[in-house]
C-alpha cells in the first residue's frame, strides 16, 4: 500500500463507527474486475423458500458468525447451518485443498486472500456488489478484499467481505493497575514498560499471552507499528514489489519481546498456551495486560466488569500519530460453493439488519460496517466495548490502521512467524535471526 492508500484506510473505522459522518460512496468495481451482468440471472438477490443448510468453516474461539447464523435461522427458518472450526493456524493452512474439494464449504474465515484468488478458488463477489448496491459502502471498507490480476490488493475484483471491523490494542487489569500505582493508561512504551516491570516487582504476571500459535505476533506488530513507518509495513503486507520485514525497526521490536521474555513478563508456559486459556486466565485476574482486539470486549465486560479496561498501543514518543492493527474479520465465498447467492444474502444481512449489527457490536465488541447512513447500535458508556469503539474513532479520526501482518501470505503465520516468535521467547533464535526468517520465508512464498 501506498502513502496515498493510508489516509483512506485511516477512514475505515472512523466511516464504520460515527453515524454521523459522511462519505463520498466508493466508485465502480475494480479496474481488473471481469465484465458481469449482475441483473442476467448470474446472481440472485432474493432468498430462497427452500430449505437449504449452509456449510461454513471457521475459526474457533469466535463465535460471533455462529450467533448471526443463529439469528438468521430465527428469522428464516428455511435456513439452517453447519458450522466446522479449527485454529486459525491449521484452518489458514487447510483453506485452499478445502476450497479446492468438491464438497467445498459456503463460507470461509480467510484473511489471506491473494494466493487464494490468484488460483481462482474464490469467488468474484464484484456482481453481488452492483446487485446489492455495496457502492453505499464506504470504499475503504472494501479495497483491502480486492485483489488484481498481478496479486495486488486493493484493486481488482472483490473477492470477500468483513464481519465485524476491528482494531486491536491492550486490555488492562485496573485492580492490578490500582496496586502499582497505575492510575492512567501508559503514554509511551517506555511507560507501558514501566508498568510491566512494577507489576512483575509486586508478584503480578505483566503480560497474560498465548503463543502456541504464534500469539506474541500481536505485541510484536504493536511494537512494530510504532517504530516502522506504517507505509513500509502496509508494503510488506500488500506484497508491493522489494518490500521487506527485515528492517532496524522490526529488529528493535523483536528485541523487546526477547526482553520481555527474558524479564518474564510472559507467562511461562506462553508457548503452549492456547487461545481460549489465555482469555480465560487474564478474565480470572491474571495478568497486567494483554494484547488483543476488540472482538474480545463483550465476553471481557461480562467476565470482569468494572475491573477490565482497553487502551490503544502507546507509541515510542508522547502524542505520535497512533498506529494500531485491525481489519475486517475476512470471509470468502469458494468458487465451489454449493449456495453462493444464499450465503451473499447472509453476508449482506449481517451488514444491514439491525438485529445482527446489534449482534456484531455487542456481541463482537467491533464496527458493524456497512452502509454509512445506518447508525451504529448503542452501547452503555460504562462498558468496554464502549472504550474500544473509542478507540477505534480516536485511529479513525487522527491515526492509521494496518491490516496484521500474519495476513501477508497464506503460510506466513504457520510457517514463520509462529515458529520464530516462539523461538525468539526461548532464547533459541535473537530478534535479528527471527526478523530474517520471517522474511526469508516471505520471499520463499512470493517466488514460488
Amino acid at each position: 500500500m501506498t502513502k496515498k492508500l493510508i489516509p483512506a484506510r485511516r477512514g475505515l473505522v472512523a466511516l464504520a463507527v460515527l453515524a454521523t459522518m459522511t462519505a463520498t460512496a466508493c466508485g465502480a468495481p475494480g479496474e481488473d474486475a471481469p465484465e458481469q451482468d449482475a441483473s442476467s440471472g448470474d446472481v440472485s438477490t432474493e432468498l430462497t423458500d427452500e430449505d437449504v443448510k449452509l456449510e461454513l468453516y471457521l475459526e474457533t474461539g469466535f463465535p460471533l458468525v455462529e450467533e448471526l447464523g443463529k439469528e438468521f435461522t430465527k428469522q428464516h427458518p428455511n435456513i439452517t447451518f453447519d458450522i466446522r472450526s479449527d485454529q486459525f493456524a491449521t484452518l489458514t493452512e487447510n483453506a485452499s485443498r478445502v476450497m479446492a474439494s468438491d464438497d467445498a464449504p459456503d463460507l470461509i474465515r480467510l484473511p489471506q486472500v491473494v494466493d487464494a484468488a490468484k488460483d481462482g478458488l474464490l469467488l468474484d463477489l464484484d456482481p453481488y456488489y452492483d446487485a446489492y448496491g455495496w457502492d453505499e459502502f464506504p470504499a475503504s471498507q472494501l479495497e483491502q478484499l480486492r485483489v488484481s490480476d498481478e496479486g495486488t490488493r486493493g484493486t481488482g475484483p472483490l473477492y470477500a467481505l468483513g464481519v465485524g471491523y476491528s482494531v486491536t490494542g491492550v486490555y488492562y487489569n485496573k485492580e492490578i493497575a490500582a496496586e502499582i500505582g497505575m492510575d492512567a493508561p501508559p503514554a509511551t512504551i517506555e511507560e507501558l514498560e514501566g508498568a510491566m516491570a512494577d507489576a512483575k516487582a509486586a508478584g503480578e504476571q505483566p503480560i497474560m499471552q498465548f503463543n502456541d500459535i504464534g500469539g506474541v505476533a500481536f505485541p510484536f506488530q504493536a511494537l512494530l507499528n510504532q517504530y516502522a513507518d506504517p507505509s513500509t509495513t502496509a508494503d510488506w503486507i500488500f506484497q508491493k514489489e522489494g518490500a521487506t520485514i527485515d528492517t532496524p525497526e522490526a529488529v528493535e521490536a523483536a528485541q523487546h519481546i526477547a526482553d520481555w521474555a527474558e524479564k518474564g513478563y510472559f507467562p511461562e508456559d506462553a508457548n503452549s498456551l492456547d487461545y481460549t486459556g489465555m482469555v480465560g486466565r487474564f478474565s480470572k485476574g491474571e495478568g497486567l495486560f494483554s494484547f488483543n482486539g476488540d472482538w474480545e470486549s463483550a465476553n471481557l465486560d461480562k467476565a470482569m466488569g468494572d475491573k477490565v479496561g482497553f487502551f490503544l498501543m502507546p507509541p515510542a514518543e508522547q502524542d505520535a500519530e497512533p498506529v494500531a492493527m485491525g481489519a475486517p474479520n475476512t470471509y470468502v465465498v469458494p468458487t465451489k460453493a454449493e449456495h453462493a447467492d444464499e450465503i451473499v444474502y447472509f453476508l449482506n444481512w449481517i451488514h444491514t439488519d439491525e438485529k445482527a449489527r446489534e449482534i456484531v457490536v455487542q456481541q463482537g465488541g467491533a464496527a458493524p460496517g456497512g452502509p454509512t447512513d445506518l447508525p451504529v447500535p448503542e452501547v452503555a458508556e460504562t462498558s468496554l466495548t464502549f472504550e474500544t469503539l473509542a478507540g477505534a474513532q480516536t485511529i479513525g479520526e487522527s491515526g492509521v490502521l494496518l491490516d496484521f501482518i500474519a495476513n501477508a501470505t497464506s503460510g506466513i503465520y504457520a510457517n514463520a512467524i509462529r515458529p520464530e516468535l516462539q523461538s525468539l521467547l526461548d532464547g533459541r533464535t535473537s530478534p535479528e535471526d527471527a526478523v530474517k526468517g520471517i522474511q526469508s520465508t516471505y520471499e520463499e512464498e512470493l517466488s514460488s
